[in-house]
């Protein structure tokens, strides 16, 4: 620990005084652990993000390239979604108290619902009405293509019609009957009412009024608050961000991403916080956390694979060491709209390849220690199997160089003098490349990845050295998480945005689902976060019917369809961590879908 004090320094980005504040003395370790067992009010928690996790967006609409599951367990403390989901009881149902309205009521013909929101308060005194919904409504219609969570027919554009009832309740008109249990947990849980009386304006000193009823109003209004969320530095002094309605609001927020939060006093729901103070650390790294938590100076951290030999020590010094699995999928999205290799990527054989070269089981079971879990497709396999179809479950595609060979030797593709393939039989007929694939076209692509993980760092080596073993050149980028979201988004050919080629942004799961583990946001043609722009009429159809059945059987079609056509690289889905709790610190509940649910942690001692 002779280093501590540095890295502390460069992994935190602050001073060695401010370090030493937070944990004591670097040179000895602050003990957890102890407790009566009783709740003890208030005080203080240290939670460690995920290693180079930068939390970067507090609108309550996200951008594309915004949307990593940290910014919105840190907002839902500060803005209250309409409904919230919770997977803690092992399946996946609505969390009552920390969701803004009471469960919806549904007509008999499906195309009405009827929602009666609680009786919250705005920090500013103003209630919350149903005001605050249609404004967040209006707003998603003006902003609705630079939305992360858009998919085209899907909400907003499935909302006929909104009408206030009174202050408190009001319907939703929809275009179709939908199946009732995914309309609530998949797009109802995307609303989030926002402060209509605070927010409503189009520049930070104009007037505030009903600008979002217009059309064009509500784009302004839109594009000031995206403007006003872009400036990470003003969080804590913004005034915007100041009203909230949660169980915290938001005492400060770092240019590098270190967030406080503190019990907000105003709040009015049936979730009060415990705790006085969230602390939310950020680290370059995962062995830079590990450094500070076997410090003490981590109150919630997590420990990475390559250092669980030392979990009887950690538990010696009061901490319980315990897996937060996921109700997620990990998969490295392809380009295809890359103007150098998206018609490859376009090309089934060429995925089948790749795939073929994924040694699932050494990554699982060498690099994650057997914390991670083999992934064959869209939906969540190692935890509530409901969805699973049984072609996902046996995987068509295992861990075959042979088999990844023959494939691109059918198809044209012959070694070069360094051992890379390149196309040597251009065209779209029997035996050769496929359309659109010049000849000389090399199979040699760069990986976007993120930074700062062992794991991810060994999963990246792995994966290029089997990959030249069939003749694939893998480059590595490696680059800070917020990065790898930002740059790696859907994009056109012709835009210098569309330079990568594929991406990974998988150490804790590439993708956290609602209740219902449908495809909309993530395959379905033009969605949101499809970030490789990849498009299949078939898939959309089976989308559509997961979306609209009743019964069980579109998802399985849907998974079986999905881990045939490969849309991206499925790689082993990790846990969100390995983590290690203080023993006083009761309360802590590790949600499946990646909620925090700080309102409910509290201290025994």
């Amino acid at each position: 620990m002779r280093k501590a004090r540095h890295r502390w320094r460069a992994a935190l980005g602050v001073s060695l005084a401010a370090v030493l504040a937070l944990s004591g003395c670097a040179t000895s370790r602050e003990q957890h652990g102890g407790g009566s067992g009783e709740p003890v009010d208030g005080g203080t928690v240290r939670f460690a993000l995920p290693p180079s996790a930068t939390p970067n967006w507090i609108m309550p609409i996200s951008i594309p390239g915004y949307g990593a599951s940290y910014n919105g367990a840190v907002r839902a403390e500060l803005y209250t979604p309409l409904y919230n989901y919770d997977g803690t009881s092992g399946s996946v149902a609505l969390d009552d108290p920390s969701s803004a309205a009471n469960p919806p009521s549904y007509s008999a013909d499906g195309k009405t619902v009827t929602i009666t929101l609680k009786p919250l308060t705005w920090s500013d005194g103003n209630p919350v009405t149903s005001r605050d919904v249609e404004f967040w409504l209006n707003l998603v219609r003006a902003g609705k293509d630079n939305w992360g969570k858009y998919s085209e027919g899907l909400m907003p554009d499935n909302i006929k019609a909104f009408h206030a009832v009174d202050d408190h309740t009001f319907t939703l008109t929809l275009d179709k009957p939908y199946n009732a249990d995914w309309f609530t947990a998949n797009q109802l849980s995307l609303v989030v009412p926002m402060p209509q009386k605070a927010w409503d304006r189009t520049s930070a000193g104009g007037p505030v009024g009903d600008f979002d009823r217009d059309p064009a109003g509500a784009t302004k209004v839109f594009d000031f608050l995206v403007s006003q969320a872009k400036q990470l530095g003003t969080y804590a002094t913004n005034p915007l961000w100041q009203v909230v309605n949660g169980p915290f609001t938001l005492a400060g927020f770092t240019a590098a991403g270190q967030v406080t939060l503190k019990k907000n006093p105003k709040y009015t729901g049936p979730d009060p916080a415990k705790l006085d103070t969230v602390v939310f650390l950020t680290f370059t790294g995962s062995s830079a956390e590990y450094n500070v938590l076997r410090a003490g100076g981590v109150d919630y951290g997590y420990v990475p694979t390559s250092n669980l030999g030392q979990r009887a020590k950690l538990e010696a010094q009061g901490y319980r060491v315990e897996p937060w699995n996921g109700w997620s999928i990990t998969y490295s999205p392809f380009n295809f709209s890359n103007p150098q290799l998206g018609k490859v990527f376009s090309q089934l054989y060429v995925r089948q390849a790749l795939q073929h070269a994924v040694d699932q089981d050494a990554i699982t079971e060498v690099i994650w220690r057997g914390t991670a879990r083999a992934d064959y497709g869209p939906v969540p396999q190692d935890n509530d199997a409901k969805y699973l179809s049984q072609r996902q479950k046996t995987n068509p595609y295992p861990f075959d160089l042979d088999a990844a060979r023959k494939l691109l030797a059918e198809h044209g593709w012959r070694p070069g003098s360094d051992g890379v393939l390149s196309c040597a039989a251009p065209g779209s007929g029997s035996g050769q490349c496929g359309e659109g694939i010049p000849g000389g076209t090399r199979l040699s692509m760069t990986m976007l990845t993120e930074s700062g993980s062992d794991e991810t760092d060994g999963t990246m080596q792995e994966l290029r050295s089997e990959l030249s073993k069939i003749g694939v050149e893998l480059k590595i980028n490696a680059q800070p998480l917020n990065t790898v979201l930002a740059n790696g988004t859907a994009c056109k050919p012709e835009e210098p945005a569309c330079s990568w080629q594929l991406s990974y942004f998988g150490t804790q799961g590439s993708w956290y689902f609602p209740a219902n583990p449908s495809g909309e946001q993530l395959f379905f043609t033009g969605a949101g976060t499809n970030f490789g722009s990849y498009s299949d009429k078939h898939a959309d159809e089976l989308i559509t019917a997961t979306n609209l059945a009743s019964s069980d059987q579109p998802m399985f079609d849907y998974s079986a369809y999905l881990t045939e056509q490969l849309p991206v690289l499925w790689l082993p889905n990790p846990p969100y961590q390995v983590s290690a709790i203080d023993t006083a610190l009761r309360g802590v509940s590790q949600d499946p879908l990646a909620g925090l649910q700080p309102q409910r942690w509290y201290w025994t001692r």
